[in-house]
């Protein structure tokens, strides 16, 4: 079978010589005729879903699942791409198509530049885009950070304590840290940052204890300015981190001698808290994440005019905003009030 990709991948060479790129692949039969989306995605932290705005080309799947894209419109540096297909009802005009509000949706990121050609196999068990073959060794490395995060969860499982919670915590970001470091790709240290450092993750509270002593985050900003000097996820980057480092010295009042040993005490004990307080804010956060979330003002407003059956260049106009901003904003609420239609939201 690799063989035969091999094979395959040499002949895509020859025969595409002139083309700058070539991704092609093959989906199981239940995408036949589906389309496919080829998306860049510059900003780390929209890496988790599909938006819109990030879609590059597209293009069909045939009878037989196979799929290819080529073209001259990829940038010379590294980036991070996506390939997504879905079961989405691509006629759906309120944009829910790109909001992974459908069933059996497909996608693989991985890394690539100009000159590429990966290959996408499908897998014996007729799983598609789950492996990557390429020259370019930095393809396949967002796949196998996720299979370190899959490898951590199962040790949080297995070690299921609070008194253990701080050291797996600690083991876990010096492994996501070396590896990101050995990798020689600062994008895929990028893609490993955001996972850390997410909000809404249990991992958050210990990436700000980590981002106040290690110095992983200043050679981090040092190896993006060196590589990717006027990238906009490099001054992103810089921004995020000088701004947590702030926070964090901000918070913690500077240690007077006469008070050296409360000072000491009182941290031990923040730092107790925090680990026994661990699994009382996740259960809190999956409770939420049931709920509806909160509309902002001018969501809220978009949400009464369609209720008045308004339309969204009515909304624009009424609003004075682009009619692109109010299908953001459209999205946002479909997303929050978990509808797909107006109908919907308004029998909500």
């Amino acid at each position: 079978m690799k063989t035969l990709l091999s094979a395959c991948m040499f002949f895509l060479g020859i025969t595409h010589a002139s083309s700058q790129y070539v991704f092609s692949g093959q989906v199981s039969k239940a995408y036949k005729n589906k389309t496919v989306y080829l998306s860049l995605v510059e900003n780390y932290r929209k890496s988790a879903r599909v938006y819109a705005d990030q879609i590059l080309k597209e293009t069909q799947a045939d009878v037989q699942g196979y799929f290819k894209f080529e073209g001259n419109n990829l940038s010379e540096e590294n980036s991070i791409y996506r390939i997504h297909i879905d079961n989405c009802d691509t006629n759906n005009k309120e944009g829910s198509h790109f909001l992974k509000n459908c069933n059996n949706t497909k996608s693989v990121l991985f890394i690539a530049k100009k000159g590429d050609k990966l290959v996408f196999p499908l897998l014996e068990n007729n799983q598609p885009l789950c492996e990557i073959n390429a020259i370019n060794t930095n393809a396949n490395l967002l796949l196998e950070i996720d299979y370190l995060k899959e490898q951590m969860i199962l040790d949080f499982m297995e070690y299921n304590s609070k008194a253990n919670e701080l050291l797996t915590f600690r083991k876990w970001f010096k492994i996501f840290q070396e590896y990101g470091e050995a990798s020689e790709e600062p994008l895929a240290e990028l893609y490993i940052y955001n996972f850390l450092s997410d909000r809404t993750s249990e991992t958050h509270p210990y990436y700000l204890i980590d981002a106040k002593t290690n110095r992983y985050y200043e050679e981090l900003a040092e190896r993006l300015q060196n590589k990717y000097p006027n990238a906009p996820f490099t001054q992103q980057y810089l921004n995020e981190i000088t701004a947590d480092q702030l926070i964090q010295n901000n918070d913690t009042p500077k240690p007077k001698n006469k008070f050296m040993l409360y000072l000491l005490y009182g941290g031990f004990i923040f730092l107790i808290i925090q680990v026994a307080y661990f699994k009382v804010q996740r259960r809190r956060r999956n409770l939420e994440k049931r709920m509806p979330e909160k509309l902002t003002n001018q969501e809220q407003n978009v949400c009464n005019a369609i209720i008045e059956g308004k339309t969204n260049k009515e909304i624009a106009s009424e609003l004075f905003v682009s009619l692109s901003t109010v299908k953001t904003h459209v999205n946002n609420i479909y997303k929050k009030l978990n509808v797909k239609t107006r109908e919907e939201l308004k029998n909500l």
